[in-house]
């Protein structure tokens, strides 16, 4: 089993181990457990119901996860994107009318974007991005999922007078983020953690990142943080297959749609070139292994993350979390479907990891990811400014297609007024265009 399992896999031929494949998909299910909680919640708001969505997002993560792993043998992860569920939520559905109509366009987004891929659009824009706007990507996410483990233990707050003061005067000029409070359990069994995670990687103890996690749950279980499951197991699927994509096929709905594409298109651009660099899982050419069999399984999980009624499916950068203990194969993927698909009856019991254990883990893999910043050329300001730009706005715009799309103007914009501009692609100058109407539209 053992020796078939190297050979499907490549697992010594990429310079991992069973051990690291098996520690990496713990790791990487660890790090995004959270979304059977928080997909259900945000989708709620759109009318989807609750335990269907948890049995719904488990499953369609877990067959998701598997395909890629098994067919793409790449360490990337996939389950309902945040940041998509929320468009759907508070935009689409309230557009649309319902929440079957919203998944019907999640459908459609899937489908469209797999023709895109098929047609080798996708890939060709993939090469035409400059080397130091890809790097600026992959710290800029790196970044962003630190800031994500930040505010999710509530290190870093909105302050209280900000939201008062903005309730009273919108255009008020005030701090947007402030500190939370070290001393209560949350942040103080985070910063715990983070310290534990870093004094284990720097010892080279396996494991660093799990023996973090569950250090921080059982410190999350003395103060209150940690709870057992109050519920019996139960699997709900009535959210599957209710999507209405005739309902959705009308050409009204073209604006919603083409900011469900551009945030699938780009996320996971960026996403699997970051893991491809810290992985260092790159063909000849430089792009990562695998690219058009990793974007069809992408844009086809979109398609089904609709029909299982959840939201798009998509890439997860917290893969990070896996390839860091030293995954480097499919197999890290598989293990993380298994676990996903598992997690539909046993949803309740994934939802005991709280917040406070998964923060370090998100918050020190951004930290490995930000060293891609070591690589970036800065003597160029025609291309290091637009690629500082990517970096900064990914993370505080809190969204990774914003980062992009801002990085994309700015980088074709200078090329042009410094007499540069021969020297961009013209996708990059159709890649550039649409984001700017998709700005203007207001996404």
């Amino acid at each position: 089993m053992r020796d078939w399992l190297d050979r499907q896999f490549e697992i010594s031929t990429r310079g991992s181990t069973l051990s690291r494949e098996l520690r990496g998909g713990f790791a990487t299910y660890l790090t995004m457990a959270y979304i059977l909680i928080a997909n259900p919640a945000i989708l709620k708001a759109a009318g989807v119901p609750v335990e269907p969505a948890v049995a719904g997002t488990a499953i369609a993560a877990g067959i998701a996860c598997l395909v890629m792993g098994v067919w793409a043998n790449f360490p990337v992860a996939l389950a309902s994107g945040m940041g998509l569920n929320a468009i759907v939520a508070f935009q689409i559905a309230g557009a649309l009318g319902s929440w079957q109509k919203a998944m019907g366009l999640v459908v459609i987004d899937g489908l469209l974007i797999l023709a895109l891929v098929l047609l080798g659009v996708r890939e060709r824009v993939f090469a035409a991005i400059p080397d130091d706007l890809k790097r600026a990507i992959a710290a800029g996410i790196g970044l962003f999922i630190a800031f994500i483990g930040l505010v999710n233990v509530r290190l870093v707050v909105v302050p209280p007078g900000t939201l008062a003061g903005l309730a009273a005067e919108p255009r008020a000029h005030l701090p947007p983020v402030g500190f939370g409070v070290l001393t209560e359990p949350g942040p103080m069994i985070a910063a715990v953690g983070l310290v534990l995670i870093a004094v284990l990687h720097v010892k080279r103890v396996p494991g660093a990142l799990i023996l973090g996690v569950a250090a921080c749950s059982v410190l999350g279980g003395v103060f209150g943080l940690t709870r057992l499951p109050t519920q019996l197991p139960t699997v709900d699927v009535g959210s599957l297959f209710q999507a209405d994509i005739l309902g959705a096929a009308q050409v009204r709905w073209r604006p919603l749609l083409l900011s469900l594409v551009l945030v699938d298109f780009f996320d996971t651009l960026g996403t699997v070139s970051a893991l491809a660099d810290q992985s260092g899982l790159r063909d000849e050419s430089g792009r990562p292994k695998g690219l058009r069999r990793i974007l069809m399984v992408d844009s086809a999980a979109a398609a089904l993350g609709g029909l299982f009624g959840v939201s798009s499916v998509t890439s997860y950068i917290e893969s990070a979390a896996g390839i860091a203990e030293g995954a480097r194969t499919g197999l890290h993927t598989v293990i993380v479907g298994v676990l996903f698909l598992a997690s539909a009856v046993l949803a309740p019991v994934a939802g005991m990891v709280p917040a406070a254990a998964t923060a370090p883990v998100l918050i020190f893999v951004g930290f490995l990811m930000l060293s891609q910043i070591r690589d970036m050329d800065l003597t160029h300001v025609e291309t290091s400014l637009p690629a500082f730009v990517t970096l900064i706005t990914i993370p505080l715009t809190y969204s990774i297609s914003h980062g992009i799309g801002y990085g994309f103007l700015s980088y074709t914009l200078i090329q042009i007024l410094v007499g540069k501009g021969r020297r961009v692609s013209p996708l990059m100058y159709g890649v550039a265009g649409i984001f700017a109407v998709f700005f203007i539209w207001g996404a």
